[in-house]
């Protein structure tokens, strides 16, 4: 297991699933753990029931069905899949309902910027996504307070392709994790909110810094642009 995991970190993003599967084959017994540790890009199903989609992932499976968190069915049907209890099947409705609002203006801000294939803001983006994963484990409320643990994964993956500069494709992930102890005065669903959002923009800042400040000084460094060569060719004249 320890192999698999240490294979999965090394392989490039883009091939994970693909990696997943064999590994899946080769080490049945670990199923389980491989599923829940390897984070994949996101998959979503259509939901019938009530004309929606929802996303695919460990914590709403069971068998081969996974269940819909807008009618609380499996799909496909399992006739004795785990539910969640009345109390959090009422705040599974109620985060829906609030986090729908959320992605909404997200993506009213965002999507002047480009999409998953269109032109980006310079024209050189060809494919482009942006996949977050965020668990939250909330414990018990004590003192009119709990300990809230977030652990986030964002998997980035992007192809440009431009007549001075040819195909070029970027992919990488990156996983962290905050704890907190906070009030539940304002309700789980704030808090969460607030974790969330709060991490979200701590790991764009990284993305850019790594992924994207790294490549950017590499690239200069091996092929530095004109206008730098320019200046540090000697004067002739001198």
């Amino acid at each position: 297991m320890e192999a698999a995991m240490g294979l999965i970190r090394r392989i490039h993003p883009r091939h994970s699933e693909t990696a997943l599967s064999a590994l899946l084959n080769l080490l049945p017994r670990h199923s389980s753990d491989l599923l829940s540790q390897v984070d994949q890009p996101l998959q979503i199903l259509h939901d019938c029931d009530s004309g929606k989609e929802f996303i695919l992932c460990e914590y709403n499976r069971d068998a081969d069905s996974y269940r819909s968190p807008w009618s609380n069915k499996y799909h496909p049907f399992l006739e004795d899949g785990n539910l969640p209890s009345p109390e959090l099947r009422k705040l599974e409705i109620e985060a829906n309902e609030v986090f729908t609002i959320y992605c909404d203006q997200v993506v009213n801000l965002s999507c002047l910027d480009g999409s998953k294939s269109g032109q980006g803001r310079r024209g050189y983006l060809q494919e482009g996504s942006w996949d977050a994963i965020h668990v939250i484990e909330v414990g018990p409320e004590e003192d009119g307070t709990s300990r809230y643990c977030l652990t986030s994964t964002v998997m980035l993956s992007l192809m440009t392709d431009a007549e001075s500069s040819g195909t070029f494709s970027l992919s990488g992930s990156i996983r962290r994790q905050m704890n907190m102890d906070l009030s539940v005065a304002d309700g789980h669903l704030c808090n969460m909110g607030r974790m969330i959002e709060e991490m979200e923009s701590k790991l764009r800042n990284s993305l850019n810094q790594v992924y994207f400040g790294k490549t950017r000084e590499m690239v200069c460094t091996l092929r530095p642009p004109a206008e730098l060569v320019q200046l540090k060719l000697p004067d002739r004249d001198s």
